[in-house]
C-alpha cells in the first residue's frame, strides 16, 4: 500500500538496493584484488626477500589492473567499449587506486607515529576510509557514464 501512495519512495528504495549490491560487488573485486596483491609480493618474497618493496610495488601494479578489470566487467557496467575509452577509464582507476594508496600510507603512518596505534591494526583502520572513497572515486569519476 506504502508504493501506491508513495512510488518515489519505491523508486528510492530500489536505488538503495542497487547501490548496496554494487557496493557489495566492489568488495568482493577488493578481495581479489588484495589476494592478487599478496600472491604477487610473496611470490618475489620467495624469489630474493631483499626485493620486497619489488614486490609490493608489482602486487599493487597488478592488483589495480585486476580491479579495473573487474570492476569495468562486473560492477560498474554500461560504459562504451571503445580502446580510447577503455583506457581512458584504466588511467583513471591507476590515478584513484594510486591516490588511496598514497593516501593509506599516510594515515597508517601518523596512526604509528602519532597515536601509537598498532603497525598491524592501523592498516585494517584505513579500509574503513579507503574503501568508501574507492567506491565513491570509481562510481563518480573512474567510470562514470
Amino acid at each position: 500500500m506504502q508504493h501506491l501512495l508513495d512510488p518515489q519512495g519505491s523508486q528510492n528504495k530500489e536505488k538503495i538496493e542497487g547501490l548496496l549490491k554494487q557496493f557489495i560487488k566492489f568488495g568482493l573485486v577488493g578481495v581479489s584484488n588484495t589476494v592478487v596483491s599478496m600472491v604477487v609480493y610473496y611470490i618475489v618474497l620467495f624469489i630474493d626477500p631483499a626485493l620486497y618493496l619489488v614486490g609490493s610495488i608489482l602486487g599493487t601494479i597488478l592488483s589495480i589492473a585486476n580491479a579495473f578489470y573487474w570492476n569495468d566487467k562486473f560492477v560498474f557496467t554500461g560504459n562504451a567499449n571503445d580502446w580510447r575509452s577503455k583506457l581512458k577509464r584504466l588511467g583513471k582507476t591507476y590515478i584513484s587506486y594510486g591516490g588511496t594508496s598514497i593516501l593509506s600510507n599516510v594515515l597508517l603512518w601518523i596512526e604509528v607515529a602519532f597515536f601509537g596505534v598498532s603497525r598491524a591494526i592501523a592498516p585494517i583502520v584505513n579500509l574503513l576510509v579507503t574503501i568508501p572513497l574507492n567506491f565513491v572515486i570509481n562510481k563518480l569519476w573512474t567510470f562514470h557514464k
